[in-house]
């Protein structure tokens, strides 16, 4: 019979934790004294938006898992679409959208040799026109029987209104429960929103959640098959340290090596929030859940390392929490926060400081239309700038929002690149034909490459003492309304 740990936090405060609840004897203790880079490969970190304009937005997230009652193998898929990416068609006063999932399942062993393949339609159905713009997301979720094995699982979407497709790709190992070792499932991430009428947990499929989902659910199995060997299993949640302001004025100075803008995130620097220890003394296979409420915003990390005599086997899941309806803009303050770029910053600061959310609202309003007169114009305006605020949350998310990089401010205040030019260290994006145009031509330095150690980009704009006047001048236009009509 399976056996199941549940382990419940009432509360993440910074200094320490609520009260731990297990159904088993649990011992709590201390353990990675520091980071060890043999282990990060083992760090996951799911997915990313995979954001592209006129393509089914496809997240999706998987586990391989085993039922110990049966012993009989699965994999367990989570995959979300973004209703605003598909092509809706209004019929019979619905708007209705028709899809199809395909999962092929291939032996990584065997690359040419697909195990199973799952197509399945899905009619998308909804009475109101707001659906067409949603942000929020349908979910999928598909449990196939497989044997014990090494697999690769692709995944593909299809809008069957405009056969556009998404595509990702995950790998997923399921133990045999007939050989005789230890072994850790990947760690799966749920979220729920315990204020939310009929909430339940959903997977989360990317690296981000949002802070709306006031309790966190992490879920992963233990298997071991050593008989007469106890296993030890260590359990640690970390909080890094890592930037969370918003892009400096493209006129400052760059950041100075030693700062955390400079760094973003800094995996040396972390608070432990929580770590315990648990032996398990009889082999089989324990499915092990902890539940963490009101984790505050910020990167986490939750680690297990289990030991059954000789032999160590480490497991990660790092996860962001970022702003209540991330990646979409819904509460005044969230409304109000992106506004820092057409703001000055004692302005911003009086707007943010507002508690009362109407009156956050009516001040929000009041900042459009006492800039730009024509109600229409500026309800366009204002249309454009939080649709590109979303844009970059989905294109330059990493350690924090995306609208609060480098690259998510260019692209709120001036829109995508004509062009774009990469090199090992840098990006260039170009708003003209005239690539010597010092005005129309912005270079981004990646002060960090991407590997397996530090794994976001963090590209900085090179800054500029003569910018000030360009983004004063950006700034106009899109408090006058101008930038409906030209963008540089």
């Amino acid at each position: 019979m399976q056996k199941k740990i549940n382990i419940a936090l009432e509360s993440v405060p910074r200094v320490g934790l609520g009260k731990l609840f297990i159904t088993v004897a649990f011992l709590c203790g201390y353990f990675f004294v520091g980071c060890n880079n043999a282990y990060i490969e083992e760090v996951d970190r799911a997915g990313d938006y995979d954001y592209r304009p006129g393509y089914p937005e496809l997240r999706v997230v998987g586990a391989g898992l085993v039922d110990v009652e049966t012993d009989s193998a699965f994999i367990d898929i989570s995959a979300e679409v973004v209703y605003a990416s598909l092509v809706f068609k209004k019929i019979d006063e619905l708007f209705q959208s028709s899809i199809e999932l395909d999962v092929q399942i291939v032996d990584q062993n065997e690359p040419d040799r697909l195990i199973q393949s799952d197509n399945t339609e899905y009619m998308i159905s909804d009475s109101t026109s707001s659906v067409v713009n949603s942000q929020d997301a349908y979910t999928i979720k598909r449990s196939i029987p497989v044997n014990p094995g090494e697999y690769t699982v692709r995944v593909i979407l299809r809008d069957a209104s405009n056969k556009r497709e998404s595509y990702r790709e995950l790998s997923i190992e399921i133990p045999n429960p007939s050989e005789k070792r230890s072994y850790l499932t990947n760690i799966q991430v749920f979220a729920k929103d315990q204020k939310a009428s009929n909430s339940l947990f959903e997977a989360i499929t990317t690296y981000n959640l949002s802070e709306r989902s006031d309790s966190v659910r992490l879920v992963f199995q233990v298997t071991n098959n050593k008989t007469n060997e106890p296993q030890t299993i260590d359990t640690r949640l970390l909080k890094f340290d890592s930037d969370t302001v918003h892009a400096r004025p493209m006129s400052w100075p760059d950041y100075t090596p030693a700062s955390l803008p400079y760094k973003g995130i800094d995996y040396g620097e972390f608070e432990v929030l929580n770590n315990s220890k648990r032996i398990l003394s009889q082999p089989g296979t324990v499915t092990i859940e902890f539940f963490f409420n009101e984790l505050k915003r910020g990167n986490y990390r939750f680690e297990v390392r289990t030991q059954v005599g000789g032999e160590e086997i480490y497991k990660a899941r790092d996860f962001s929490v970022k702003s209540p309806h991330y990646p979409s803009l819904r509460t005044p303050k969230e409304l109000a926060a992106p506004l820092v770029y057409l703001m000055r910053e004692e302005d911003h600061q009086k707007l943010m400081s507002i508690s009362d959310p109407k009156e956050q609202k009516l001040a929000v309003d009041r900042f459009w239309l006492s800039n730009i007169k024509n109600t229409t114009k500026a309800l366009q305006v204002i249309e454009l700038y939080y649709e590109r605020v979303e844009e970059a949350n989905k294109q330059f998310s990493n350690y924090k929002e995306g609208w609060k990089t480098d690259m998510g401010m260019m692209y709120i205040l001036f829109g995508p690149p004509w062009y774009v030019e990469i090199t090992l260290s840098e990006k260039i994006w170009r708003y003209s034909n005239n690539f010597y145009d010092f005005e129309t031509n912005f270079t981004f330095r990646s002060y960090k490459f991407k590997n397996k150690f530090y794994p976001f980009d963090n590209y900085q704009l090179v800054r500029n003492q003569q910018y000030f006047s360009l983004q004063y001048q950006q700034g106009q236009k899109w408090l006058n309304g101008y930038i409906l009509k030209d963008n540089l």
